[in-house]
């Protein structure tokens, strides 16, 4: 097949007009002697001609143009299903297939992301963490930009939350939920109901800023830790039977070895090392006791002896026992709380604070008093706690120390809620972790 150019086809068109530009003048001078006249009779001739001539070698070319600026407004659009066609064997050929080409590279990658987005958003949609989008609105209102599905049922009985102000959602949300959206960060916290006896839901606040179309938004993502918790306590007590059970037999087994050999050695008359076999009895007996007395603590403790203790007096007493700084006063607070068991708690909670900072660390105690709650917050300037660690730090016997027990967490955990209270924590800004105990207030 012959290729024409653009020029050539132009060429085609305007060559006849050449010709007859310069014969029709030489024709006309054969019957007219007027110079002039021929000059005027011509242009009369030519000039349309060649406007006719012009606007048909160029009526192709218009109409190609007005459908590629059609097409590319309907890629503008996100429409891809606009076809062009051009017979001609030229350069326009050659644009007019590059740019069908453009259009199918286009469509197909529509396609395959409205597939991604559809995959993206069912995902997204059908998980049980509960997202939600919040950006600054023109008004200076927090606004929900998007939520799936979890976020719905968890703050407004599944109703759409797009477009709702934050503030209003968290005034209707649980107390501790909102807490815990003010406090900023990464932080775990309690949902419970005592009056209704409903099971004490355990949530993880995940956070994240950026921009996106110039505006700052902000990503929470609360994930419910509850059922998770279980399977983990679960599969920690396992753990914790093994490790007694080789405690037992690693203390009994001696233990036996020995009772039968000071029997053996009774039965021969031989006396002389009884006394050796029944001090490492003993020592084997009181290192089982101590062992065990340790667990036990944890899995029997007692209903608190609830008396109104004077906070100024009690972190007083406490401050002798181990440093703190206290950033706030105490004078006029005071809670129906069990002294010993609540002592047991911060003394837990204080001596973690010094073990995360280490030496120099800034190591504080600060009261708030609350609508018909008491808040005291242990605050250290140590490395904080990671993700995966804010997550299990109350799961019974788990710990990142490598002699750690894991009971401390727990433990204050069982104590304050047996007192009505709420344990919460998360990251401080700047470093360093906030361990907040929320008291039912008694003054």
């Amino acid at each position: 097949m012959i290729r024409r150019s653009v020029a050539g086809r132009l060429f085609f068109w305007v060559l006849p007009l050449l010709a007859a530009s310069i014969a029709l003048p030489l024709l006309l001078l054969e019957w007219l002697d007027d110079a002039k006249l021929v000059g005027v009779l011509s242009a009369l001739v030519i000039v349309p001609l060649a406007v006719w001539v012009i606007r048909r070698a160029l009526a192709p070319l218009n109409s190609l143009f007005r459908a590629l600026s059609g097409s590319v407004n309907t890629y503008r659009d996100g429409e891809y299903n606009f076809g062009i066609h051009w017979q001609g064997h030229d350069d326009l050929g050659d644009l007019v297939r590059s740019h069908v080409e453009l259009g199918e590279v286009l469509r197909d990658q529509r396609q395959g992301l409205v597939q991604r987005e559809l995959l993206l958003d069912t995902m997204v949609q059908n998980t049980p963490v509960a997202m939600l989008l919040v950006a600054a609105g023109g008004d200076g209102e927090r606004r929900v930009v998007f939520a799936n599905l979890a976020a719905r049922k968890l703050l407004h009985s599944g109703w759409k939350l797009e477009g709702q102000r934050f503030d209003d959602l968290m005034l209707a949300a649980p107390v501790e939920m909102r807490e815990a959206m003010q406090r900023g960060g990464d932080s775990l916290f309690a949902i419970g109901n005592e009056e209704a006896d409903e099971e004490e839901q355990v949530y993880h606040l995940s956070r994240r800023h950026f921009r996106l179309n110039g505006r700052k938004h902000e990503l929470l993502l609360l994930r419910l830790l509850t059922n998770e918790l279980r399977r983990q306590e679960v599969q920690t007590w396992k753990k914790v039977i093994r490790v007694i059970s080789h405690e037992l037999n690693n203390s009994l087994a001696p233990v036996a070895s020995l009772a039968h050999s000071g029997a053996e050695l009774v039965r021969r008359g031989r006396h002389e090392r009884l006394e050796e076999i029944f001090g490492t009895i003993e020592e084997r007996a009181r290192h089982l006791e101590g062992f065990i007395r340790g667990y036990a603590r944890f899995a029997k403790l007692p209903q608190p002896l609830l008396n109104t203790v004077d906070w100024t007096n009690f972190l007083a007493s406490l401050q002798r026992q181990i440093g703190f700084e206290l950033e706030s006063s105490a004078e006029g607070m005071s809670s129906r709380i069990d002294q010993a068991q609540m002592e047991q708690a911060l003394l837990n909670l204080l001596k973690n604070a010094h073990e995360a900072g280490g030496e120099g660390s800034s190591v504080s105690v600060k009261l708030t008093r609350l609508p018909e709650w008491l808040r005291i917050e242990v605050l250290d300037r140590g490395g904080g706690m990671n993700e995966a660690v804010l997550q299990n730090a109350l799961v019974p016997f788990y710990s990142t120390k490598r002699n750690g027990t894991g009971l401390g967490l727990a433990l204050t955990r069982e104590i304050v809620e047996a007192h009505g209270g709420r344990l919460s924590m998360h990251n401080r800004e700047g470093g360093g972790l906030c361990v907040a105990i929320q008291l039912p207030d008694a003054g």
